[in-house]
């Protein structure tokens, strides 16, 4: 292992903060670029010396350069993780969903840094492979900004992957969920929303009829296999499905929600949003096939951790 630190861009937020937790423990230094607008400084631990913290915006190619120097590989987090800000505002979210990319493949290339792994999303599929499980070469059919920079980025990262060496580990999160998601946000997770207000005695309000389905995956088994990600010598290409292969409806989130609270506040059903996918469910045989899957969180023990981050909150 080299002093040289590993770089993620989007450090301080949900995921990115687990992350780091996670290889400042197996003794690496990291490097956290964040502009901080959804990313929090107490997600980390800056009082520990192998931390080192850059506010700035991954948009900004400078910034990305100054914090690629020296590093041994890159985490690339960063985005405006909102579908609905997408739509709301292109231009703005294209600057850090896609041109952020595009900064981070060329300060890679002038830095010489070749390994980076990316957070690309199932949103690429857009509806299709609807009622089985999405394999990789489901067709492509984003529907909105948010998926469109997130695949225009996969290509990007091919095509430096190609021209310059660089060796991308693409990995299209599913559903992730876990402590430090911030359930204030209206385009958070299902999961830390519902969590909050139940925990609040609010109530709650499910779109559609709750059978809807998702594939959901705990924060600190999605670290694991980030981990690996930065680890592994041989990269193959190819795009890689990060889900669990098991459909859990909200219905039955709802009911796991109750199992540890004890009760819940009442659930109220309205209609279906437009453009909502009703069953999203990864085959993840190419996960499997490349990496050492961690044993799955159950969704009662992640939804009892979620709750505990919140009450200390």
């Amino acid at each position: 292992m080299t002093h040289n630190p590993i770089l993620i861009t989007g450090g301080a937020g949900f995921i990115g903060s687990h992350l780091t937790d996670a290889l400042l423990a197996k003794g690496y230094a990291v490097r956290v670029l964040d502009d901080l607008s959804t990313g929090k400084r107490s997600n980390l631990p800056l009082d520990n010396a192998k931390i080192e913290l850059i506010e700035g915006d991954v948009a900004d190619a400078q910034v990305v350069a100054q914090a690629m120097s020296g590093c041994q590989a890159v985490v690339h987090l960063a985005a405006v993780a909102s579908v609905q800000a997408s739509v709301d505002d292109p231009v703005r979210t294209h600057q850090s969903n896609f041109i952020g990319t595009l900064n981070v493949c060329e300060a890679m290339r002038q830095a010489s840094v070749k390994r980076v792994v990316f957070a690309s999303s199932a949103a690429v599929y857009g509806n299709n492979g609807e009622g089985h499980p999405i394999d990789e070469e489901t067709p492509k059919a984003p529907l909105t900004p948010y998926a469109s920079d997130k695949l225009a980025s996969e290509y990007y990262l091919d095509f430096y992957r190609r021209e310059h060496a660089l060796e991308p580990v693409i990995f299209r999160f599913f559903n992730i969920f876990g402590p430090r998601q911030d359930p204030s946000s209206p385009y958070s997770g299902v999961i830390s929303i519902f969590s909050e207000r139940a925990q609040k005695g609010l109530p709650i309000t499910v779109f559609g009829d709750g059978e809807q389905t998702r594939d959901f995956v705990y924060v600190e088994d999605l670290v694991k296999v980030l981990v690996q990600a930065v680890e592994t010598p041989q990269v193959k290409p190819g795009a890689i499905n990060v889900g669990m292969n098991k459909a859990t409806s909200l219905n039955q989130m709802l009911e796991a929600l109750a199992e540890v609270l004890g009760q819940i506040p009442p659930v109220s059903y309205s209609e279906a949003r437009s453009g909502d996918i009703r069953h999203s469910r990864a085959n993840n045989q190419r996960l499997v096939e490349r990496f050492t899957m961690p044993e799955q969180t159950l969704m009662k023990v992640g939804l009892d951790r979620l709750l505990k981050n919140l009450s200390v909150k």
